[in-house]
């Protein structure tokens, strides 16, 4: 996977120019655009930064600016800059968003990583515009329920808004989190009722539910990166910073 022209035309703004040395000493910095390729290869492939074929700058060169990049916020930044761009041209329509989470399993310990009974691993979390265009995303231990984990992936949008209606699955039926989003956000979550339980939804809103494959579909599109199958990262930041990139060449 290499960035085209015309998207390079979009993330060359935004992208940090390399500081020299004030002495002029020193070697010559990578031009960002062969090194944001290397990086995407890696996200694509899920391969080792040492396996980076060779047509690519090293693979120290391309493991450092990514670190750099994720520490200066650079990621965050760009999807908020494309989010807003669509949503300024009407390509992003948020009145009705849909929430679900993905699990990708851990080989390694570290922060943001938990036990299920599927295997220790971090919990990925999405809300979609109605088109499924990822508008908010969040990664944390796959151990809490996803209930508890909604208001921080809205906290974490890329475009200030609150959706007037969030659609989740069975999982998101709770009345705790129906009070604090209204409460917080002025948002009405719709979700079927779980089994056993006092019914409280209005089913004649849950037509709308019939559209949450739009989430499904995100993360198809998001497994295509086999660097989010299964988290080799130590730091959550640096795992976070590929699902953030994977969601920036979904919204290119």
């Amino acid at each position: 996977m290499e960035l085209t022209d015309a998207q390079w035309a979009l993330l060359e703004p935004l992208n940090p120019v390399p500081v020299r040395r004030a002495d002029g000493k020193g070697r010559p910095s990578h031009a960002p655009r062969p090194v944001l390729n290397g990086i995407l290869w890696i996200l694509q492939t899920g391969a080792r930064w040492k396996d980076l074929p060779s047509h690519f700058p090293p693979y120290p060169t391309c493991h450092r600016w990514f670190q750099k990049w994720q520490k200066a916020g650079v990621f965050t930044k760009i999807l908020q800059v494309l989010a807003e761009n669509l949503l300024e041209r009407g390509g992003v329509d948020v009145r009705e968003c849909f929430i679900d989470g993905s699990f990708a399993s851990a080989k390694k310990k570290g922060p943001d990583v938990g036990k299920t009974k599927r295997g220790k691993g971090t919990k990925i979390v999405a809300v979609t515009d109605s088109h499924g265009l990822p508008v908010a995303i969040s990664t944390a231990s796959a151990s809490p329920h996803e209930v508890k984990l909604v208001e921080q992936t809205l906290d974490a949008s890329h475009i200030p808004f609150a959706p007037d209606k969030l659609i989740g699955a069975k999982a998101y039926d709770s009345d705790g989190l129906d009070a604090r989003l209204a409460e917080k956000y002025g948002t009405e979550m719709i979700a079927p009722n779980r089994a056993r339980r006092k019914k409280t939804q209005d089913a004649r809103k849950l037509p709308g539910y019939r559209r949450r494959w739009t989430v499904e579909r995100l993360f198809a599109w998001l497994q295509n990166f086999r660097r989010l199958v299964t988290r080799w990262d130590y730091h959550a930041a640096n795992f976070l910073a590929f699902v953030q990139l994977g969601c920036i060449i979904i919204l290119l």
